[in-house]
């Protein structure tokens, strides 16, 4: 999950930047003039939603070890660390990718993730706390569930659907709030501070709703990385993994939609799912359990 936090927050910034960025070299005022124009207006969204994509997705390795403190092992002669880099050495020729690069975090939660622009430049991270709680075999599951992201491009899909949601953002953001401004604050040429405080809002709201669709994609893949974890790894050593996850963070914290007052029940647990970037751990399992007998064997 942190992975994708990660990814959404830096691209909402990007993207929040580049609208400034627009606003100071007179962009947004020429395209609030020549609003009637929206093949044109879409072109500009487009490049800049794709272009805060795609520069999210470039920074993704850098920020990932700055934030997260990660530490990238190299030839280091701790053994634990070296079987680490054996394992996904082997996971990453199994599945046809080059060798990423591999780093340790501190969180005493059991956790893990992959990110990167290319799939053969990736960044693998795993946490003190997974290291410590999980077993060798279920650690090789989880690094055999990552290594799956890693190969199937998840990141650079993501990125792509990120893109077009962005430029519908951007898009939507300019055409509601020049009608807006016309409305009510008789702005007709875009340059007055109301527009643009108008269009960020919007954009800042419209980002938050849209961030639905790259959930829900976010969701199918979690289930073709479990399915490659199990694969890499045993079935059963990946159905152990989920069911010790269980173990460790449900019942789901409720405190970020307590912020805005959302109480638990049906309702409350529609919306968590809406913006859940991961299945619930009891749909995970139960969709490895379709693969057949969980034998914890290679």
């Amino acid at each position: 999950m942190k992975r994708i936090v990660l990814f959404l927050a830096t691209n909402l910034a990007v993207v929040l930047v580049l609208s400034v960025v627009a606003r100071l070299i007179g962009l947004d005022a020429w395209l609030a003039a020549h609003g009637s124009n929206l093949f044109g207006l879409l072109v500009f969204a487009a490049l800049f939603g794709f272009g805060g994509s795609f520069i999210s997705l470039a920074m993704s390795k850098s920020m990932a070890k700055m934030s997260m403190g990660v530490r990238v092992i190299g030839d280091s002669p701790d053994a634990s660390e070296q079987w680490l880099l054996g394992v996904v050495e082997r996971h990453a020729r199994s599945v046809g990718v080059g060798m990423p690069e591999v780093g340790i975090f501190d969180s005493p939660e059991p956790n893990a993730f992959a990110t990167g622009m290319n799939r053969n430049s990736a960044l693998v991270a795993v946490s003190t706390g997974l290291l410590q709680r999980m077993s060798h075999q279920e650690i090789e599951a989880v690094l055999g569930h990552e290594m799956t992201h890693v190969a199937n491009g998840d990141m650079v899909t993501l990125t792509l659907i990120q893109g077009v949601v962005n430029t519908f953002v951007i898009f939507l953001a300019r055409v509601i709030g020049n009608i807006i401004d016309r409305a009510v604050f008789g702005d007709r040429d875009g340059r007055g501070i109301a527009s643009f405080v108008t269009v960020i809002v919007l954009q800042l709201l419209l980002g938050i709703l849209a961030n639905i669709i790259v959930m829900w994609f976010s969701r199918r893949r979690e289930f073709r990385a479990d399915r490659g974890g199990a694969q890499l790894a045993g079935t059963g050593n990946m159905i152990a993994v989920l069911e010790d996850l269980k173990r460790v963070h449900e019942p789901l914290p409720a405190q970020q939609f307590a912020a805005f007052g959302i109480a638990d029940g049906s309702v409350a647990s529609g919306l968590k799912r809406l913006f859940m970037s991961h299945p619930p751990l009891d749909e995970r399992i139960a969709a490895l359990r379709t693969l057949g007998s969980p034998l914890g064997s290679h």
